[in-house]
């Protein structure tokens, strides 16, 4: 394609973009073998899948046992208000906390779901006590402890072969 915006991902970019989901650190020769293409061409389609946006960012992920963070925490946290100024503050006063790890503004009973990882109970307790009831419009928390991690991933799922990109990660970039 010339100079016409690329709509879909071919099965090349499809193994691209898999290959570097499960190894960031790949090398542009070593995926270029992977994915059957000469390093130049996929070196290229590499950065314009990088400019179409489907790259959020690039992370060397750590063994939370390794560090002593052994207590793995879902905490469902419901805000005294449910409007825009509440859940913005409550957003920011969360986005602060190292040990949150994900947040997620929900449906259902609870506000907000929270993964939360720390080194033991007595620091969860902290956690809790010091910081969580104190941030404005909290009214109610429940926590359930992880006991086994189960699965755990970071890939997502793609397709075999070709994917439609959404209309605002269309690229004006040529793809071959």
């Amino acid at each position: 394609m010339s100079s016409q915006a690329k709509e879909r991902l071919d099965r090349i970019d499809i193994g691209i973009l898999n290959a570097l989901q499960q190894n960031a650190r790949i090398t542009n020769s070593e995926l270029a073998r992977a994915v059957n293409l000469s390093p130049t061409p996929c070196f290229n389609r590499v950065r314009a899948l990088e400019k179409a946006g489907l790259f959020r960012q690039h992370v060397t992920l750590l063994s939370p046992e390794a560090l002593g963070l052994s207590i793995n925490v879902f905490i469902q946290v419901s805000l005294e208000k449910q409007i825009k100024d509440a859940l913005a503050r409550f957003e920011q006063a969360i986005s602060e906390r190292p040990e949150v790890m994900e947040c997620y503004l929900m449906t259902g009973d609870a506000d907000y779901l929270l993964r939360v990882v720390l080194p033991d109970v007595a620091a969860l307790e902290r956690f809790i006590l010091e910081r969580l009831t104190k941030m404005p419009g909290v009214s109610n928390i429940r926590s359930s402890f992880a006991l086994k991690q189960v699965r755990y991933k970071t890939a997502l799922p793609l397709p075999a072969s070709g994917l439609t990109l959404p209309e605002s990660k269309r690229g004006e970039e040529d793809w071959a």
